[in-house]
């Protein structure tokens, strides 16, 4: 058989590139859900003051409506 001279192989660099979504990553989708959060919170804290979620609801119905006509 014959000999064969071999050069020593070169080391190859390898770059692995990991996607992350588009250019601008998730941080939207995370702000919008933190908003819809704070914004229920919110609701939630000042439900009475809104007239939201009362115990009691009071309807007040005069007896009697004055109208005058010239």
């Amino acid at each position: 058989m014959v000999d064969e001279i071999r050069e020593p192989h070169d080391t190859v660099e390898r770059t692995t590139i990991i996607e992350t979504g588009n250019d601008r990553g998730g941080g939207g989708m995370v702000a919008v859900v933190l908003l819809i959060i704070v914004v229920l919170v919110l609701l939630f804290l000042f439900r009475d003051q809104l007239g939201m979620g009362g115990d009691t609801t009071e309807v007040s119905i005069p007896d009697k409506i004055e109208v005058n006509v010239n």
